[in-house]
């Protein structure tokens, strides 16, 4: 059985996603080679209200991000929660 590296990526919390997490930023620790749909599962895993937004993105380096996309441990990763406007 091969053993993968395991890293951790810290994902910044905006918006009602920062109350859900209970902060700023939450660490989320991976295999190396983790997609960003690896990631939102964890985080779904570990923060079940999170599952109740309409529509949650997540970005990768200030840009949207689809869920094959490989993350790499210096990436800056967010959680993009939906927005109302007025």
């Amino acid at each position: 059985m091969v053993q993968l590296n395991t890293i951790t990526i810290r994902v910044l919390a905006f918006g009602i996603t920062k109350e859900i997490v209970g902060g700023r930023s939450v660490d989320v620790e991976v295999g190396d080679g983790a997609t960003v749909g690896d990631i939102r599962t964890k985080l779904l895993q570990s923060f079940p209200p999170l599952q109740d937004l309409a529509c949650l993105r997540m970005g990768v380096n200030n840009e949207f991000a689809e869920e094959d996309q490989i993350v790499h441990v210096q990436d800056e990763l967010a959680l993009l929660p939906p927005v109302s406007g007025g």
